[in-house]
């Protein structure tokens, strides 16, 4: 565990989850600290294995994109991909709400 994430990484994976964070950070126009806190509150009990995790066949625009929209009325999660998102009206995918600020998924502050 580190100060920044609650599940136990490798020094590997905690260089993709901060991959994860900094795509949210370019695309979405978050802080950090809420980058994180979206991470923490999906992955706080998941295990990960040490790099290169079976999350890793992935590049990590993929899980941003999860981590910060609802699946889109298809079912099917917007990616980042211009291919796999084909037909999708990205203005109409809807923003899931940030972890509440007194979670304890918020580590590097609101």
């Amino acid at each position: 565990m580190t100060t920044e994430f609650l599940m136990e990484l490798d020094e590997g994976m905690v260089e993709y989850f901060r991959d994860i964070a900094n795509e949210m950070i370019s695309r979405f126009g978050i802080s950090r600290a809420e980058a994180v806190a979206r991470i923490n509150e999906r992955y706080h009990d998941a295990e990960i294995s040490a790099y290169p995790d079976l999350m890793c066949h992935e590049f990590p625009e993929f899980w941003s994109y999860g981590l910060y929209y609802y699946p889109h009325e298809s079912g099917r999660p917007p990616t980042g991909d211009e291919d796999d998102d084909e037909g999708f009206d990205m203005s109409a995918l809807r923003v899931r709400p940030a972890p509440p600020t007194d979670s304890p998924y918020w580590t590097l502050g609101a």
